[in-house]
């Protein structure tokens, strides 16, 4: 039973907001607009990768165990850095850039393969324990 109606579409939706507003906030960041100005895009960031996260992870538990997730959360301990590091905010970025792009396109071999359980045998299914 699907826990939210019509996922795929929200699911498009949602990243592509996503997408729009972080790359408004690194654009901000790389042309050192004043912080006042990224406030809303920040906020806006934080919120729809938050709800991506429960979209992605609510139904599958093992998905905290796969490389995606394990990519989303070292993207999140970068981003926790930021206000210490503030004059390498931009490198920061970058790496938490390239995290988002290996682990939304990877090969879905990589991408589900668990720490905990391996790879995922079943090719249409999620990993599970």
């Amino acid at each position: 039973m699907q826990y939210w109606p019509n996922l795929r579409f929200w699911n498009i939706a949602l990243r592509t907001v996503h997408i729009l507003v972080t790359g408004a906030l690194f654009g901000g960041h790389v042309f050192d607009v004043h912080r006042d100005r990224l406030w809303p895009w920040l906020l806006a960031a934080v919120t729809s990768g938050a709800v991506l996260v429960l979209l992605e992870a609510r139904p599958f538990a093992a998905w905290w165990c796969e490389v995606r997730g394990w990519c989303v959360i070292a993207k999140m301990g970068l981003l926790l850095v930021i206000p210490w590091c503030w004059s390498h905010r931009v490198w920061l970025l970058v790496a938490v850039l390239v995290l988002a792009s290996l682990g939304s396109h990877a090969p879905r071999r990589w991408r589900h393969f668990s720490l905990r359980h391996g790879p995922c045998l079943e090719p249409e299914a999620p990993c599970a324990p």
